[in-house]
């Protein structure tokens, strides 16, 4: 890696791969075999993205002593058949293949447990392509290991050996664990962030499909070695 090529951290659901309804199917499927209530649609779309055991909490009012068995349900269903209903948004493997071309370095940061996280991206062929996969523990109940979003990415920037990348994600907790880190987030139009979510949380722009989402990048890495070049002239003088 140069000095002036800067790393991206990606968002993984609502980001690079689309659930296509193996997430929800999933929750759906996990609250009715534990006999509690389903949400309609729009309330299971908005748990995409937040960690699991939180939305179940919240949004599904989950008993706390149900959690597990609704987590573990969940679970099941989602290795069973929610992977293969997942798919790459269009355009994702390309840009990730041309960054590896370029040798810039890429890396994943979500709240999915890592173990998950690491099958998913190895079913859609792509987990070679990152320098380091980072999530959450992958039993839901520990309290070792990164604990929410500004952590996982604190883990993604360590194991990238820096202090300085773009992040990339789709819901207001991507916004909020990159600016806790000190970086800049672009939200993806493409992912589960209700209209207007992205840009009130902070992101410095909202792009619409890869091409814009590659252009932002590489504004963002202009102004960062401006910004370095200008330390280094600063220095000199």
């Amino acid at each position: 890696m140069t000095q002036t090529t800067v790393p991206v951290i990606f968002d993984l659901d609502g980001t690079l791969v689309d659930p296509a309804g193996g997430i929800t199917d999933g929750i759906a499927a996990a609250l009715a075999a534990s006999g509690l209530p389903v949400p309609d649609p729009d309330l299971l779309a908005a748990m995409i993205g937040p960690k699991l055991s939180d939305s179940l909490l919240t949004v599904a009012m989950v008993p706390a002593d149900k959690l597990d068995d609704v987590i573990r349900l969940y679970r099941q269903h989602y290795l069973a058949t929610g992977i293969a209903q997942s798919r790459l948004y269009p355009g994702i493997k390309a840009v990730l293949e041309g960054f590896a071309e370029a040798g810039r370095p890429v890396a994943v940061a979500t709240q999915k447990p890592e173990g998950l996280a690491q099958i998913v991206l190895q079913h859609h062929g792509i987990a070679a392509l990152f320098q380091t996969i980072r999530g959450s523990a992958d039993d839901e109940t520990s309290t070792e290991g990164p604990v929410g979003k500004a952590d996982i990415i604190a883990a993604a920037l360590a194991d990238l050996s820096t202090q300085h990348a773009v992040m990339v994600g789709d819901r207001a907790q991507d916004v909020a664990g990159a600016i806790a880190n000190g970086l800049d987030c672009i939200g993806v139009g493409w992912g589960f962030a209700p209209d207007g979510e992205l840009e009130v949380a902070g992101a410095v722009t909202v792009v619409e499909n890869t091409a814009d989402m590659v252009a932002a990048i590489e504004r963002l890495e202009a102004i960062h070695t401006a910004a370095m070049s200008e330390v280094r002239n600063d220095g000199i003088v």
